[in-house]
């Protein structure tokens, strides 16, 4: 399967954003370190957890939803993943002010997409644009 419902792909964008939130407003570290484990696990082995709770909410079966593409949403993740982990090394080394830079951004990233702009989306396709360019120069 190489798409991904997009009401899981919501569920999984409201998750991290209510998670840097959290760790935004309280400062508990468990607020990073699970959204870090399933990052892991979804980047990792391929299995994020989220989805597979969300699956068997959804009312319709999989296909019949607006879909997402799974390698783009694998980027979007790997980008989640490292902001929360940056977090997370700074707030263990004391630096509480990178360490809110870093959850905003992953907050402000996740919202935005909520609200239909993907700038995780938008990198990505930047990074394959830049590197379609640089493989015309060179031949």
């Amino acid at each position: 399967m190489n798409t991904i419902p997009r009401p899981l792909v919501r569920m999984n964008q409201t998750f991290v954003a209510t998670h840097a939130i959290l760790y935004l407003l309280t400062s508990h570290l468990v607020f990073l370190v699970l959204p870090i484990i399933i990052g892991l696990t979804s980047v990792l082995i391929n299995y994020n957890p989220l989805f597979v709770i969300g699956k068997k909410f959804l009312k319709k079966p999989m296909f019949d939803y607006i879909q997402e593409d799974k390698a783009q949403q694998r980027f979007n993740q790997i980008l989640a993943l490292s902001m929360f982990s940056l977090a997370f090394i700074s707030f263990i080394i004391n630096q509480m002010l990178l360490s809110y830079i870093f959850a905003i951004m992953v907050f402000l990233a996740s919202t935005i997409a909520l609200m239909g702009f993907c700038i995780g989306c938008f990198i990505h396709y930047q990074y394959h644009m830049w590197k379609y360019r640089r493989s015309l120069v060179k031949a």
